[in-house]
C-alpha cells in the first residue's frame, strides 16, 4: 500500500471502532509521541509511552473505554502526503465516559509509512483541554477584565 492508502486505511479502522485491525497496520516496533509532559496525567492514564504494535491496539481499545463512542466524531480538514510522510490535521469530540464531559481539540497527526507500516505515530492535542475534560473540576472560567 502507498503511504495515502495507509493513512486512508488507519482513519476508516479507527473510525469503525476496530481496533485491533486498525493496529494492524503499525510495524512491530514504532516511534511514539505525544505532546503531553512526559510524566502524563492522572485522569489520562492511556497516555505513556509506547513503541510497539500491541501498543496500538491497547491505545485504541483504552480511548473507547474512557469515552462514550457514540458520541465522538472526528473531522479530518486536511492529509498531506510527502513520500513516505504524512500529516492528517483536523478536529475530534470526545464524551468522557466517566463524567459524560464533552471537549474539542484540533489535532495534527504526523505519520511515516514504510512498506506499507505505519512506523511513526506522532499526535499532537490540546493535552489541557484533554486532562481538564478528565478531570473531576476544571479550572474556572475567567472573567473579562
Amino acid at each position: 500500500m502507498t503511504t495515502s492508502d495507509t493513512v486512508q486505511e488507519l482513519l476508516r479502522r479507527l473510525g469503525e471502532g476496530d481496533a485491533e485491525r486498525a493496529a494492524e497496520l503499525f510495524a512491530e516496533e514504532c516511534d511514539w509521541l505525544y505532546n503531553w509532559p512526559a510524566e502524563g496525567h492522572p485522569s489520562v492514564p492511556w497516555i505513556r509511552p509506547r513503541s510497539s504494535r500491541s501498543d496500538a491496539a491497547d491505545l485504541f481499545r483504552a480511548l473507547r473505554t474512557y469515552h462514550v463512542p457514540e458520541l465522538n466524531s472526528t473531522t479530518v480538514t486536511r492529509i498531506l502526503v510527502d513520500g513516505d510522510d504524512a500529516v492528517v490535521l483536523g478536529e475530534f469530540t470526545q464524551t468522557v465516559a466517566a463524567t459524560g464531559r464533552p471537549y474539542t481539540s484540533a489535532f495534527a497527526l504526523r505519520l511515516t509509512v514504510t512498506d506499507g507500516l505505519i512506523t511513526r505515530y506522532h499526535i499532537y492535542e490540546d493535552s489541557l483541554t484533554v486532562a481538564r475534560a478528565h478531570s473531576e473540576t476544571t479550572a474556572p472560567d475567567r472573567q473579562a477584565s
